[in-house]
């Protein structure tokens, strides 16, 4: 088994001011949240991690209900056991075979939730069905994912940009494949705290119109940037590199998709490309053998176990912040 490379930086957690006051009442995308608000969220994740106990009873009393329509490993077991270890009650509700809204107007079923749960935690495939929630329920709304946005696998990624650098304003990363969910708020998350992402994506697979003059505007207030291409040189000096599965659940176009991205596999050859620090990072699942090969998830550049890990750490973190007192 390969052995980890070390880490450049121990970044440690500052002084604890508790929860974080936060402008908004739901987390739909990364960017309802401000630039102090997500760095103070980062410390307060790892304040968690090091020194979980003081926050133990935090939530005691709470419950929080998670609605799923997708599959999920990390995204449900993250939650459940994020909610546990700060002394609240999550309830886990399958929506696999029916689509919130389908039985009864989202109206009505986002009022009732917030008559029994203190949050509400949703995966789900349209973004508007978290819109909707957020409209109709007082308690807040967290988004575990939808078709559109990824944000709190986001708050992961740069968690573990911290961690490893001991900073995410200045790094470079190159993010290869389709500009999907995870692509879209990995680069907000970049833009807003001051890094520099590159998105390399074969034509008909960049970012949205809307998603790229966004992170423009976040970048002009950070210093950071986000760039577009279709050239692999772009992977050139990279701190990090990052892939994602090249079809994700809602896809319907899996062959066309293989045949768009094979030449943009993150390989041994394509990662030492990168600069010789640099991390590989994946949100996982990963289809081995595509999108990356088993010599780089597998090799001492890897950092997706650590990327899986601080998803606990990271929502504890917001969750505190929307639900302590």
């Amino acid at each position: 088994m390969s052995k980890r490379a070390p880490q450049t930086s121990t970044a440690k957690p500052r002084k604890s001011t508790g929860p974080v006051a936060l402008r908004t009442k739901d987390f739909l995308t990364v960017t309802d949240l401000s630039r102090p608000e997500l760095e103070a969220l980062l410390n307060l994740a790892l304040e968690l991690k090091a020194r979980p106990q003081p926050h133990a009873h935090a939530l005691g009393g709470k419950s929080v209900v998670l609605l799923f329509e997708k599959p999920s490993l990390r995204t449900r077991v993250s939650f459940e056991v994020g909610v546990y270890r700060l002394g609240g009650h999550a309830l886990f509700y399958d929506h696999s075979a029916e689509r919130i809204g389908s039985r009864e107007a989202l109206k009505d079923y986002a009022k009732n939730l917030d008559r029994f749960a203190h949050c509400v935690v949703a995966r789900v495939f349209e973004q508007s069905v978290l819109e909707g929630m957020a409209q109709h329920a007082q308690v807040p709304v967290v988004n575990a994912l939808s078709n559109t946005h990824h944000p709190c696998q986001a708050l992961a990624d740069v968690l573990t940009l911290r961690q490893r650098f001991g900073k995410v304003a200045g790094l470079k990363l190159a993010y290869l494949g389709d500009g999907n969910n995870v692509c879209t708020s990995l680069a907000h998350a970049l833009c807003l705290l001051g890094g520099h992402i590159t998105v390399i994506s074969p034509k008909g697979y960049v970012l949205p119109t809307d998603i790229l003059d966004t992170c423009k505007e976040l970048a002009q207030t950070s210093g950071g940037s986000l760039t577009t291409t279709s050239s692999l040189s772009a992977v050139d000096g990279a701190d990090a590199i990052y892939t994602d599965a090249w079809v994700s659940m809602h896809h319907s176009d899996a062959e066309a998709r293989y045949r768009a991205m094979r030449s943009y596999q993150v390989n041994p050859a394509l990662l030492a490309r990168a600069a010789k620090h640099a991390i590989f990072m994946h949100c996982l699942p990963a289809e081995r053998g595509d999108e990356v090969t088993d010599e780089v998830i597998d090799g001492p550049q890897s950092v997706v176990y650590d990327q899986a890990k601080n998803r606990l750490h990271a929502q504890n973190a917001l969750l505190l912040s929307l639900l302590a007192p």
